[in-house]
């Protein structure tokens, strides 16, 4: 590597204000300064762009250990869940490929009740309201005057 010490600075300063003029010699160190700068900064991105690329083959590595791993476990929990099947059938006395619909083939599907949960319903029964007179519906402005109206007298 090349050694620059204060002293061959200095000697190559003294050059360049020779060579190059007091006047032009701010604007090239500038230019340099600016050039320098440039460098560092695109070999800083090349670096951190090297350690992205490592980082990432490192977790696509990861990812595959863990999606193996996963495998794994789902192949071991499969087995083990036809060795229970198999077991149950021989315990239970019913063929191997019985399904759940068959087992319960006698009783009714479920059907939702399909309640209007959505309706706010209070508490006190309807019968009650009816009882006591209280309104079970509400009613528009213009219906309860039309409602309220003293009947004409002919």
């Amino acid at each position: 590597m090349i050694d620059i010490g204060i002293t061959k600075l200095a000697i190559i300063g003294g050059i360049a204000l020779v060579v190059i003029g007091p006047e032009k010699l701010p604007g090239l160190a500038k230019t340099i300064g600016t050039l320098l700068g440039r460098a560092r900064r695109y070999v800083a991105d090349v670096k951190d762009e090297v350690n992205r690329s490592m980082e990432l083959d490192e977790l696509k590595k990861m990812k595959d250990t863990v999606e193996s791993a996963a495998r794994d476990v789902e192949n071991s929990i499969q087995t083990s869940a036809s060795d229970f099947e198999k077991s149950w059938a021989e315990s239970t006395g019913l063929p191997s490929d019985t399904t759940s619909s068959d087992l319960y083939a006698g009783f009714p599907e479920y059907k939702h009740p399909h309640k209007k949960w959505r309706i706010k319903q209070g508490a006190t029964p309807n019968w009650y309201k009816a009882r006591t007179g209280t309104r079970t519906r509400a009613l528009s402005g213009a219906a309860r005057v039309a409602r309220f109206r003293p009947s004409k007298v002919s």
